[in-house]
């Protein structure tokens, strides 16, 4: 005979609606009576009807302390409503993302987080997507829209209010002559932050912003050649549209003799804590980790319990972190100048 939830109430000692609200993963069950019915369930070997219990996690930049923050966010808020979040490692857009998103959805997993993964990726392959929705397996995405699926929910930081309180800064200590090192061409975020910045240039009578705008990689490597010609430019400050290249450019403009920030200011983007710790402790322009990761394991949690939530892209505001590399422009008498 079929185990049901009426035999699980009881064995659990607690109402069907109680043993309903678990098996949905809704709000307002203490944690006790949930591993009471739980136990039941496992107990009796009552089969959950709804989906799996996994979470996947799609990200490439593990390595960037903001992802991982955002991820480890994200795991502990959902921990306690018996979700588990499994992490998948890979570059975005490439064959292993749909790979991964296969196989998950073999193994029913429950939902799938693309956190700047192919979603960050103009004309990126929309094949998982279409995947998981065959499968009726909700997804959500951070830092980057769907193309061509309109109606998934997105949490996004705003980059071109990044990208201004950035340039905001820099002309306030003085500097007119600002550049920017930002990731590559067909990147949502660094596409994003290359429009606000040059439209904050523009706004303050900057002729020609887009000669103050270098693409390259978002690593250190990318972040020191992108200084060194923006250097070669005449630049006095750099905004780096991520922490990594901003210790890059920070690299790059010792190499060349400069000092930083006497003769050259440097901004981050993402806002890891590990910036408070570099030498100098760095500018940055912060993500709000905690309010993203809150925001999408919410989204998550009302998803796996089929109840809506508001499509399209909400935009969190990023705040400025001011620290020691960025400073009033240097004399004009350097060995360099």
């Amino acid at each position: 005979m079929k185990v049901g939830i009426t035999e699980v109430a009881a064995r659990a000692q607690v109402s069907e609606a109680t043993v309903s609200r678990v098996i949905n993963r809704r709000q307002g069950v203490s944690r006790r009576t949930r591993e009471a019915v739980e136990r039941a369930m496992a107990d009796l070997g009552y089969e959950r009807q709804t989906r799996g219990q996994l979470i996947a996690v799609i990200t490439e930049l593990v390595s960037n302390p903001f992802f991982a923050d955002v991820c480890e966010r994200i795991e502990s808020t959902l921990a306690p409503h018996g979700l588990k979040t499994i992490l998948c490692p890979c570059f975005p857009g490439g064959v292993q993302e749909l790979d991964f998103v296969t196989s998950l959805a073999d193994r029913g997993v429950a939902a799938v987080v693309f956190l700047s993964a192919s979603n960050t990726i103009e004309g990126a392959d929309p094949a998982a997507y279409e995947l998981l929705r065959s499968r009726r397996i909700p997804f959500v995405g951070v830092n980057g829209e769907f193309e061509g699926v309109g109606d998934v929910p997105v949490f996004s930081t705003d980059d071109l209010l990044a990208a201004e309180l950035a340039v905001d800064h820099l002309h306030r200590l003085g500097h007119r002559r600002i550049g920017m090192a930002s990731g590559p061409v067909g990147n949502r975020p660094a596409d994003r932050r290359v429009s606000g910045f040059v439209s904050s240039l523009a706004k303050r009578g900057i002729d020609d912003p887009e000669q103050w705008v270098v693409r390259q990689s978002y690593t250190v490597e990318g972040g020191q050649s992108a200084a060194i010609s923006l250097l070669g430019r005449g630049a006095t400050a750099i905004v780096a549209a991520s922490d990594y290249m901003a210790l890059g450019a920070i690299r790059g403009a010792r190499r060349q003799g400069y000092d930083v920030p006497g003769d050259v200011s440097v901004v981050g983007y993402d806002g890891s804590m590990i910036m408070d710790f570099v030498d100098p402790p760095l500018t940055t322009v912060r993500q709000p980790a905690d309010r993203l990761a809150a925001e999408v394991a919410r989204g998550i949690l009302a998803l796996v319990g089929n109840r809506d939530v508001p499509v399209g892209e909400l935009l969190f505001d990023p705040e400025l972190v001011i620290r020691a590399s960025t400073a009033a422009p240097g004399g004009t008498t350097g060995s360099h100048h």
